[in-house]
């Protein structure tokens, strides 16, 4: 039975999408059949793994309205062992069209129900916002990575998270669990960067993944090209860390 995890924050450019994109790609180095799912309209984990966005035809849009099979939407990618189930712009719309569904907060987990034995981790993109994508993504997780930028609004909007993660714990989905809070964009020599890092370690505690992502030249390069960081450049600082991460989390989740 795969993990289902949802990399969530509606706070955008704190680096969900590299996240899920070097973090899928690692997982699947390290032998682990991995499933990407990208929930976001921007579509930015689908051609950071080198999908041309505007060919996608089958994709997340299709099987949260249930057109599609997600078994039909897969595709595989360059990376070993990573599938995808791409995204489009069309994304956007289903927000509107769900709204009257029965059911609506389900729709994913519907959809995810076939496929979830055919993968170790399944890794759900989540757009910034707490809208009706999201929160079907949080529905069919069985737990959530926040990745959290060293940068001086840092835990602005934390609350309001972890709120939205309550409140679906609470009503639809009690399994939901915080895998952890991922540091990105760490700076060593910004005083700034080792004060978010304290004060996030101060109120979080063990919640924190003891691994962090630093800034790294290469790994903002990477989703240019189509590649994950480990295909791009698997000698840079950025791999190395995602690296340390999916090691991390595989440690976790030993059975």
């Amino acid at each position: 039975m795969g993990k289902i995890i949802a990399i969530a924050n509606q706070k955008g450019g704190v680096g969900k999408t590299t996240t899920s994109v070097n973090l899928a790609a690692c997982l699947g180095v390290l032998e682990q059949r991995v499933l990407l799912i990208d929930a976001d309209p921007q579509a930015n984990a689908s051609s950071g793994l080198g999908i041309n966005v505007d060919e996608v035809i089958s994709g997340t849009y299709q099987i949260l309205e249930h057109t599609i099979s997600a078994k039909d939407a897969i595709v595989k990618t360059s990376s070993p062992n990573v599938d995808i189930i791409p995204a489009h712009i069309d994304l956007v719309a289903i927000e509107i069209e769900l709204v009257d569904k029965e059911e609506r907060e389900y729709m994913l987990k519907k959809a995810l129900q076939e496929v979830v034995n055919s993968y170790d981790y399944i890794l759900i993109d989540c757009a910034p916002s707490l809208g009706l994508i999201t929160l079907n993504s949080l529905v069919a997780a069985d737990a959530v990575i926040i990745p959290i930028q060293c940068e001086y609004f840092a835990l602005e909007g934390l609350g309001k998270l972890l709120n939205t993660i309550k409140g679906v714990q609470k009503v639809h989905n009690p399994a939901l669990d915080i895998e952890g809070l991922l540091l990105t964009m760490y700076d060593s020599r910004l005083r700034l960067s080792n004060q978010v890092v304290e004060e996030v370690k101060k109120h979080f505690d063990n919640m924190v993944f003891k691994t962090i992502i630093q800034r790294n030249v290469r790994l903002s390069e990477a989703p240019s090209h189509g590649e994950s960081i480990i295909k791009y450049d698997a000698t840079s600082k950025g791999a190395d860390n995602y690296l340390n991460l999916a090691n991390e989390i595989l440690k976790k989740n030993k059975k």
